[in-house]
């Protein structure tokens, strides 16, 4: 299984932008798993995520890059801005020894390799958002599935005291590694069918 953190963060985004460049032009007011976000909320949410990338892997605390990154970041041509944040952001990872460095975050100090493994996960679970709210594809890669679920294994209890993730629903005892992954981040397999 692959385990080169910038190839699979580089594949997740992808897996994000598909789904991005699959919106149709009426869809960007639906609801999403993500309950405080409509399409364009969360979007908005992951180029926010891609244009922090830039400036946080540079050496840049929070406070220095300050309220310049907050708000509406797509404007206008939404699709066109995730693309350039998301281009961005893999650049940025392409540094050489980046996941040797110490990313300044909200909540501490991070390395790194850790926060490429965030932000891998957060494109890889927000394309599924983005697919079941669309009517897009929703089946992810199963390797990125597989490579998510052991980092995310450990941590997941910590996310959940911590109120990033929702509650675990209950699961059928054949449920695939997809289901285990999206029910392990607070998702529902089926939304697409009660959302």
């Amino acid at each position: 299984m692959e385990r080169d953190i910038i190839k699979l963060h580089r594949r997740a985004v992808g897996e994000f932008e598909d789904r991005v460049d699959s919106i149709p032009g009426d869809a960007w007011s639906r609801p999403t798993p993500c309950l405080d976000w409509d399409v364009r909320a969360l979007v908005n949410h992951v180029v926010g995520e891609d244009r922090w990338t830039v400036p946080l892997l540079a050496g840049k605390t929070i406070a220095e890059v300050g309220d310049a990154l907050d708000g509406d970041l797509l404007g206008a041509e939404p699709q066109r801005a995730a693309h350039e944040a998301m281009d961005a952001a893999i650049v940025a990872f392409t540094a050489p020894g980046v996941l040797d460095r110490t990313v300044h975050l909200s909540f501490g100090d991070a390395p790194a390799e850790e926060y490429a493994w965030q932000l891998f996960a957060d494109h890889l679970i927000h394309a599924w958002d983005l697919a079941v709210a669309t009517d897009g594809d929703d089946r992810l890669d199963p390797e990125l599935v597989d490579a998510c679920a052991q980092w995310f294994g450990p941590m997941e209890e910590m996310y959940r005291k911590a109120g990033a993730i929702g509650t675990r629903p209950r699961l059928p005892m054949d449920a695939d590694a997809q289901t285990r992954l999206l029910a392990a981040f607070g998702r529902e397999a089926q939304w697409a069918n009660h959302g």
